[in-house]
């Protein structure tokens, strides 16, 4: 509410914005936390998306060109972003064994559930 829209007229509601506002800071000050700051994103260069990734430039560069990694170009310099890199690194993961069987079990599970109403229906027939 603006501090200029203040008459004797809307003065309940000006009341209430106010009370509204308080109750909003009194929250956040019970729960002890600061308020949420957008952290800014800083761009890498290659050298330091090396370092990141575990890989060495001729290699970065290979991926790259294969457009396999995310990047940034602007003019002849490669800009990267950490949490991207991180992001990426982590779509990467191999199955364990345990995650790879009770997938199948799953999967075994839905196709024989699948297959015995098939089944039913085509007795009903």
């Amino acid at each position: 509410m603006d501090s200029n829209d203040i008459s004797f007229e809307n003065l309940p509601r000006a009341v209430a914005h106010l009370v509204s506002e308080i109750a909003e800071i009194k929250f956040l000050v019970e729960r002890k936390e600061p308020p949420i700051i957008p952290v800014k994103r800083i761009p890498i260069d290659i050298a330091e998306a090396c370092q990141i990734i575990g890989k060495a430039k001729p290699t970065v560069y290979t991926l790259v060109r294969k457009r396999l990694i995310p990047c940034y170009k602007n003019g002849k310099k490669l800009y990267f972003f950490e949490d991207e890199l991180l992001d990426w690194i982590s779509k990467g993961k191999k199955k364990t064994l345990q995650e790879i069987q009770s997938e199948a079990e799953a999967s075994f599970r839905k196709n024989s559930r699948k297959a015995n109403v098939d089944s039913n229906q085509n007795l009903q027939r």
